[in-house]
């Protein structure tokens, strides 16, 4: 729709600068000064209703031409009766979305799917937001899918997106908000219809009780379940309150593509973030939390991080 403004207003600026062109080039040639007229003097006019009335009508009909899509596509853009229906639609898609500093949390409603980082979405549906700030105020943006939209802490926006084709968009905090807001970064995954069913019964399976096999990745699930847990989730069904959930949930952790919201997800930026987080994201909540890990205890909660996935 947006695409659709921006051609009608361009071809309407195009017409008028063409057509201003032309009577231009006319009155030029027309009515230049020719030999032997240097002391002639054309009729004086003044004032002619006929043409006063024209060039204020014309105007009016281009505004008009205008103001009336863009009125009509605003309220399209923000219309989110469908997820304030008193019983909504089950095909209807709405994702509770909580800005945290500095990360992101998208809870399922209806398929009781919590996760952190990464919006998972069908291709060609809307998919409806509530979005809210759990300690100061941020921005939900997704260049690519739709507008901005603020996330207080005192009441709950509402919007939509869509995605027509399947892929990766990124997505940005666009109100400052602290040393990191640069790096308030998410993704936002668009899936076929299948895949997406897929996702969500895979997702629904993760409950966090998942047996590793490694040893190694079992001592990290033992330091995880003495430290970590206090503050992550590992099951997608977390039934917390949204005030306890104070950390991104890592149900499908080694499936994202990003630590942190900022560096590719794999071992050397893993051990990095878990060794110094401070340095990676500025005021991050995490630092300090917990004393100094070994290299031995940061491999083992390595491995044990790289088992939290979808089963294939």
């Amino acid at each position: 729709m947006q695409y659709d403004l921006l051609l009608l207003a361009s071809a309407i600026m195009v017409g008028v600068v063409l057509v201003v062109t032309i009577i231009f080039l006319y009155v030029i040639v027309r009515f230049r000064q020719k030999k032997g007229q240097e002391d002639y003097i054309p009729e004086q006019v003044e004032g002619n209703h006929k043409l006063e009335i024209i060039w204020t009508v014309i105007p009016i009909i281009l505004l008009l031409i205008l103001a009336v899509p863009t009125v009509t596509y605003t309220f399209k853009l923000a219309d989110v009766s469908a997820m304030e229906k008193k019983n909504i639609d089950k095909d209807t898609i709405v994702v509770d979305v909580t800005a945290n500093l500095y990360w992101w949390e998208f809870s399922y409603k209806s398929e009781k799917i919590v996760t952190s980082q990464d919006l998972v979405i069908p291709t060609g549906k809307k998919v409806y937001l509530n979005l809210k700030g759990a300690d100061i105020k941020h921005s939900f943006w997704v260049p690519s899918l739709a507008g901005k939209m603020d996330t207080n802490t005192d009441n709950v926006n509402k919007m939509w997106l869509k995605a027509d084709k399947s892929g990766t968009y990124n997505g940005f905090c666009t109100e400052f908000c602290g040393p990191s807001h640069s790096l308030m970064q998410f993704k936002v995954k668009a899936l076929d219809e299948s895949e997406y069913k897929k996702w969500l019964a895979d997702m629904k399976k993760i409950d966090g009780k998942k047996e590793v096999a490694s040893t190694k990745a079992q001592e990290g699930q033992e330091i995880f379940n003495k430290s970590c847990i206090g503050c992550h989730a590992v099951g997608s069904n977390d039934s917390r309150p949204p005030s306890a959930r104070i950390a991104p949930n890592l149900a499908n952790f080694a499936d994202r593509d990003t630590v942190a919201g900022i560096a590719e997800n794999n071992e050397e930026n893993l051990k990095k973030w878990l060794k110094d987080p401070e340095n990676m994201k500025p005021g991050n909540k995490m630092t300090g939390k917990y004393g100094n890990l070994t290299d031995d205890q940061i491999d083992a909660l390595n491995a044990y991080l790289q088992t939290l996935k979808v089963e294939k």
